[in-house]
């Protein structure tokens, strides 16, 4: 056990003792002078209590001026711990040390105040968006318990925050949202709505512990939108198609029926018919393809994959091209997993077109490919005039050939992404011609 004399005294009385320690040999030496010296017993009484009083004057004085400021200090950090930043420190003096601490903890003060009143800016600002957004929040803990939801949310539920929070997911329904992928598309019905929902989930600590935020948004109104410009777009396309056949086959019908009505025809009246039968053929089978190639890009199936080694399929595509001969650019050998037959149309349709491009320019044609990060990248690039109009390149239908279809790229680009990749088109930097890039997952 501590004796009385292990254990240590407080600070005040510490300073105190050292003060009294620091003035006891002159008060010693003072009461041997006074009580052995010549002096009648009233001058040694009335010294002795004069000099006593003031050493513990003095050392008492000591201690208030060692001690106060340190009290200050403590009050000031404390006020500062309990979230008080408006408590201030007088006759802070940096000219002497004391003083220059204080006048340090008043700033640290000013500056905990500010950033306060940022913060609580910044998560007045973050409620408010939060209200004000369209879109469901929820955070829940580790545990699965709802801890943060939004007035979207509410409504989502169908439930005020007051009766879901603290609940468990599975309590209200939503124990499939904290499952599965972080980003995908709900069919589900909830409290407040049924349709297409398009979810995405993220983690965030609070407190050193993980929690998840589950950010809910319809889709049904977006969805309907694009759905209705798809259908304004497919109208507008078949009806500038429709109307450029059956216009010649109306006004060719209409004369083909004057001549027969005629009760005396020309001579030549069976080659004129002749003549406007074959031109109502013409149109109606460029009508047929038209269908045909709609049908086509509307019915593409999903990619059959397999290990196919891309230098082989390259070669093959090339050789089919006898207008010009393509040279290929020798790269890696490399294998991905892919729809050969599908790839091959891709390469096809690209190397056709940059053969189309380049025929009348006297260049070439070349054909590349490399690993990317995580892909493998097939490049096609000519020496032709390069592409006029980029913003239509991927439009259906659009086309400058007389006599293509306008599917081509929109297939290629179809396939591309069915597989996971991409195709782009674009002119060359430093020369004229079009570099097409396809990067497939590898």
């Amino acid at each position: 056990m501590a004796t009385s004399k292990q254990r240590r005294l407080a600070h005040e009385k510490h300073v105190l003792l050292l003060a009294l320690a620091g003035g006891l040999p002159g008060v010693l030496v003072s009461m041997i002078i006074l009580w052995t010296g010549d002096y009648s017993p009233k001058v040694q009484w009335t010294l002795t209590l004069l000099i006593a009083g003031c050493w513990f004057f003095i050392a008492l004085a000591l201690q208030d001026r060692v001690v106060r400021p340190l009290q200050t200090m403590a009050n000031l950090l404390t006020a500062l711990r309990e979230g008080d930043f408006s408590t201030r420190a007088r006759g802070a003096n940096r000219d002497e040390p004391l003083g220059d601490v204080m006048a340090e903890i008043n700033q640290l003060g000013g500056v905990l105040q500010e950033q306060r009143l940022g913060a609580l800016e910044a998560t007045a600002l973050l409620r408010t968006v939060m209200e004000e957004i369209d879109v469901a929040i929820f955070a829940f803990d580790a545990n699965e318990t709802l801890r943060l939801i939004n007035r979207t949310g509410q409504e989502l539920l169908a439930q005020p925050a007051e009766r879901i929070l603290g609940r468990h997911a599975g309590e209200l329904d939503l124990a499939d949202v904290l499952t599965g992928e972080d980003t995908r598309v709900l069919t589900r019905t909830f409290a407040g709505g049924t349709g297409r929902w398009g979810m995405r989930r993220t983690s965030f600590r609070e407190g050193g512990l993980p929690h998840s935020l589950v950010v809910i948004a319809d889709l049904s109104q977006p969805l309907r939108e694009e759905e209705l410009k798809a259908w304004q777009r497919l109208v507008r396309v078949i009806g500038h198609e429709l109307n450029n056949s059956l216009a010649p086959i109306k006004s060719i019908a209409g004369s083909l029926s004057t001549l027969l009505k005629r009760p005396q025809k020309p001579s030549d009246w069976e080659t004129d018919m002749r003549g406007g039968l074959e031109i109502i053929e013409a149109r109606a089978e460029g009508l047929n393809r038209f269908m045909q190639s709609y049908a086509r890009l509307a019915k593409l199936p999903p990619p059959t994959r397999a290990a196919v080694e891309i230098a082989p399929l390259l070669r093959r595509v090339t050789a089919l091209e006898a207008r010009m001969p393509v040279q290929i650019i020798e790269g890696t050998n490399l294998t991905a997993r892919l729809d050969a037959a599908q790839i091959e149309q891709v390469i096809i349709n690209l190397v056709k077109n940059a053969v189309d491009a380049t025929l009348d320019t006297g260049g070439s044609v070349r054909l590349s490919w490399r690993k990317t990060p995580g892909q493998v990248e097939i490049v096609v690039e000519d020496d032709g005039p390069g592409i006029a109009n980029l913003q239509n390149l991927f439009v259906p239908f659009f086309t400058t050939k007389p006599s293509g279809s306008g599917i081509g790229l929109v297939l290629c680009r179809q396939i591309a992404e069915n597989h996971g990749g991409t195709l782009t088109l674009e002119n060359r930097a430093n020369a004229s011609g079009c570099i097409a890039r396809m990067r497939l997952p590898a």
